[in-house]
């Protein structure tokens, strides 16, 4: 077993090895790149992503980071494909072939096909003199020097730089596309990050009670108020727009200060101009608005400012947007 120091070092170096995959990269960018792009911009139908081994693997992560950004994709791998799985590609696609040697069986059979089929062929691969970058219309190189691997065998640092020429592709992609937050939302409708890019701010609030007194009403009845609405504070309205809002803490203050307090009202005890929110804006605005002023609450208002609820920090916890 090695020890801490040299298992760190170890891990070091891996990730200084990749880092210099990935860096040459950078060196490979010019007009193939260009090609397909422009390429997968204009295709009609989907783009097939294939692949074998952990190259494979790979492919089906570009599959999913094109899907989620505009650009409809399938996964082919090129085992199954000689075996049925090839009537997947269609006339209008374009397809990509992944692979390090570029000239495994697998891909030596799949190729011809799809060149016989009249499909455009994208070549990542990561050796230019190979079966596959010949025969491909694009080819671009992810070559490199040596994998992270000891034995310079396990696929380390090519699948890295195959990624990273994946992403490359699909920012690419993304810019060409306009693809917006709007339109990444309509990709990821669940979870916390689905949340964040389409929940309004009046999603939560219509779900609470409307805590409402006006400045003259009494303490008691503030009180009152606040409990059977059951989100630890009340809005002080005229005229149907906000003044004020109270919260348990200016209760709290409030008996802190005066001993007597039956005499007093809401405009008494209230924080005047309290901080308030549009309906229509994102809930995860509201709730980076909540942890800058240090507040649990916020008064929801209309496009002309009147008062339509409150929504609580509890309400974002729950919905799972952090």
């Amino acid at each position: 077993m090695k020890t801490r120091a040299e298992i760190k070092n170890i891990a070091k170096q891996v990730i200084r090895d990749e880092r210099e995959a990935v860096g040459q990269l950078e060196k490979k960018i010019g007009d193939a790149f260009c090609d397909a792009v422009e390429l997968l911009f204009s295709t009609r139908g989907r783009v097939i992503v294939a692949g074998i081994g952990k190259s494979a693997n790979i492919a089906t992560k570009i599959v999913s980071t094109f899907n989620s950004t505009g650009t409809p994709s399938v996964f082919l791998h090129a085992a199954d494909a000689i075996h049925g799985d090839l009537g997947v590609v269609q006339p209008d696609d374009t397809v990509i072939c992944l692979s390090k040697s570029g000239n495994t069986p697998e891909i030596k059979v799949l190729v011809p096909l799809i060149k016989q089929f009249g499909n455009k062929l994208i070549a990542i691969v990561g050796n230019t003199d190979s079966f596959l970058a010949a025969e491909a219309d694009i080819v671009l190189d992810t070559t490199v020097s040596h994998e992270a691997c000891p034995n310079n065998l396990a696929p380390t640092s090519s699948t890295t730089a195959q990624l990273a020429m994946g992403d490359a592709l699909a920012v690419a992609l993304i810019e060409c596309r306009n693809f917006t937050s709007a339109d990444f939302a309509r990709f990821h409708p669940g979870g916390a990050l689905g949340k964040q890019l389409y929940m309004r701010v009046s999603d939560l609030s219509l779900q609470n009670e409307k805590p409402t007194v006006a400045p003259d009403t009494p303490v008691r009845a503030v009180i009152i108020e606040m409990t059977s609405k059951r989100l630890g504070c009340a809005v002080v309205t005229v005229d149907d727009k906000p003044v004020g809002m109270i919260t348990d803490g200016d209760l709290r203050r409030m008996l802190k200060r005066d001993e007597q307090v039956s005499h007093l009202k809401a405009s008494d005890i209230m924080t005047t101009n309290p901080k308030r929110v549009i309906e229509n804006e994102y809930a995860v605005n509201a709730l980076h608005l909540m942890q800058k002023s240090s507040i649990t609450q916020l008064v929801v208002v209309d496009s002309e400012g009147r008062y339509c609820g409150v929504v609580h920090l509890h309400d974002i916890l729950r919905e799972g947007i952090i």
